[in-house]
């Protein structure tokens, strides 16, 4: 996956500090919305540099797609299945009751997501790789 970033800072070791603008279903057309108050978000991660930039510019980074949709299945598809597991296996009892156990259960599922996060900053799995300039 490919996104367009800004140089923050050149780092020791051939990296860079880079500011990539935070992605989401609504598009940010906060003009027409402004329901979420998510103006201006941006994540700051660090790149590789085999090409040589200077802080301020614009870059594309490339990040590995199949990594990210390990990720996104992980957050949002593993809390669905726990939800849905634990309503159909809890047939018999109350409604209620197979609706807390239901949302335990999608609480529960989001445990590995939490455990990755943490896994994934410490290892930096997920990175980027400065392409080319914009």
């Amino acid at each position: 996956m490919t996104q367009i970033a800004t140089v923050e800072k050149i780092l020791p070791g051939g990296f860079v500090e880079i500011s990539v603008p935070r992605k989401s279903a609504c598009g940010h057309d906060c003009e027409e919305c402004a329901g979420c108050g998510m103006t201006g978000a941006a994540i700051h991660a660090r790149a590789k540099d085999p090409v040589g930039v200077r802080p301020g510019q614009k870059v594309v980074v490339e990040s590995a797609t199949r990594k990210i949709l390990g990720v996104v299945a992980l957050v949002y598809l593993l809390p669905v299945v726990g939800f849905l597991l634990g309503y159909f296996l809890s047939e018999g009892l109350a409604e209620g009751v197979r609706y807390a156990i239901a949302i335990g259960a999608a609480a529960l599922a989001f445990l590995p997501s939490v455990a990755y996060d943490r896994h994934a900053k410490k290892t930096e799995a997920l990175t980027y790789t400065v392409v080319r300039e914009f």
